[in-house]
């Protein structure tokens, strides 16, 4: 029975081998699944960047849609003077003229709330980032680039400038 034994064990191991399944995947299959999941990966961080760019594109629309809507409301007590003023059918001048100067300090106001100043006055110097020179005089009396006479202020916001002073320069 010895004999037996001994030839049944190598069959034995050799059934075992051919009936478990071997779970070796090549090498060529670990690296497709890693470009597969390197490819969902980045498809999914490219989807997710568009998103981001949409979603800001829209909160940039809907912030500057706020910001003007800002300015309006700041902006319709006046334009409601400005239509009472031509509504108004007065013989006195003196009159008039007090209700449109009336409008005009609500109007500088409501620039001021929105936090835009005025600039260019006569006398400053001459800078070319907030003046634009559209005359040149020789007066002595003034000093070297010094503004002579303002046409049209300027206004700033903060630290831009939304339209510069236009201005004679003198020497």
């Amino acid at each position: 029975m010895a004999k037996k034994e001994k030839t049944t064990a190598p069959e034995q191991t050799q059934t075992e081998e051919q009936t478990q399944p071997t779970p070796e995947i090549s090498e060529a299959e670990k690296l497709q699944k890693e470009l597969d999941a390197a490819n969902d990966k980045f498809l999914r961080l490219a989807a997710e960047y568009d998103n981001y760019r949409k979603r800001t594109a829209r909160e940039k629309e809907e912030l500057n849609g706020v910001c003007k809507s800002a300015v309006i409301a700041e902006l319709l007590p006046v334009i409601d003077n400005l239509e009472r003023a031509l509504e108004n059918q007065t013989d006195n001048l003196d009159d008039y003229k007090k209700g449109v100067e009336m409008i005009g300090s609500q109007f500088y106001a409501a620039l001021e709330k929105l936090g835009i100043e005025s600039f260019g006055e006569a006398g400053d110097a001459f800078d070319p980032n907030l003046h634009n020179a559209v005359m040149h005089i020789e007066d002595e009396s003034l000093g070297e680039n010094a503004v002579a006479a303002v046409f049209g202020k300027g206004y700033r916001l903060g630290d831009k400038v939304i339209r510069p002073a236009t201005v004679q320069v003198a020497n």
